[in-house]
């Protein structure tokens, strides 16, 4: 040091105290903590301690969740990275079963599925236009439904913009497949997804569920506008269609402003339709 002064030593990260080096990691993402737990030992320690990742745990979650969960076997001050994994690997059933919860595993945003019970489904001849049927092999709920007859198809799913993790944004998704007895009406090209946030349509994107050419020949509107989007095949045997997606900014005015945010799948020709089953509607982030 110049004018013959004593150097003055550095401090280091890896100098500072665990729980100070803790509350930095806190500050970062689970999948950030995850690679700074790979630097050293003392990185790994903090990283993977309960002070961290009880931050990446939602504060609703720890409120309506854990209570009920049962311990999982965890070393000692990390039990709530397990409780976070676990989240991440198997959704969690809340309002008495009504609706499932999970975390997204990178980020700890928080996921939704809101089974057939929760959603608004068509009813214009009574009990007749869905059937209802318990313990469907591929479903995470206790029921599915399934479209036994209607000419008016519309599907409306909804959760508070207050429920959603901050500063993220969203995409809505219809889960669902086909009865095993075939369907009818699901292949058209007059189909049409919607979000909505507080009553503004923020998205609107014409599908099709049931693609099919021949099918989709018969239809007298075919070729007019842009192709329809078309539904994926998940790795659990259903398929899934985006409904649309709602930006990080716009769920934060409506949760500011108590609104919901609406999606919603609708079939515009009024015709025969049969042979849909609904398991869910679900919310995750983007």
């Amino acid at each position: 040091m110049a004018g013959g002064g004593e150097a003055e030593e550095e401090t280091r990260v890896g100098d500072l105290p665990g729980a100070c080096l803790a509350d930095v990691i806190a500050l970062t993402s689970p999948r950030d903590a995850c690679r700074l737990a790979a630097v050293s030992p003392l990185f790994r320690a903090a990283a993977e301690s309960d002070a961290v990742w009880d931050r990446f745990l939602p504060a609703d979650v720890n409120r309506a969740i854990l209570p009920g969960l049962a311990p999982a076997p965890a070393p000692t001050g990390q039990k709530k990275k397990v409780v976070y994994l676990g989240l991440c690997d198997k959704p969690v059933p809340v309002d008495d079963g009504s609706m499932m919860v999970w975390l997204e595993k990178e980020s700890g945003a928080k996921c939704f599925a809101l089974p057939a019970r929760k959603l608004s489904l068509p009813w214009e001849d009574g009990e007749f236009s869905w059937r209802w049927t318990p313990d469907h092999p591929l479903s995470r709920f206790a029921e599915v439904a399934q479209l036994v007859d209607c000419t008016c198809l519309d599907i409306y799913g909804r959760v508070p913009a207050a429920a959603l993790t901050p500063a993220t944004g969203y995409a809505a998704y219809l889960v669902y497949g086909a009865a095993a007895e075939g369907h009818r009406g699901l292949s058209f090209p007059d189909q049409e997804t919607t979000v909505a946030v507080g009553g503004r349509v923020v998205a609107r994107h014409a599908v099709c569920l049931r693609p099919d050419d021949a099918e989709a020949r018969k239809f007298r509107g075919v070729g007019l506008g842009a192709a329809p989007r078309q539904p994926a095949r998940r790795d659990d045997g259903w398929w899934e269609m985006e409904i649309g997606r709602v930006a990080a900014g716009e769920a934060a005015l409506a949760a500011a402003a108590g609104e919901d945010v609406v999606a919603s799948f609708e079939v515009l020709g009024w015709y025969p339709k049969r042979g849909l089953v609904v398991e869910c509607m679900e919310f995750r982030p983007v």
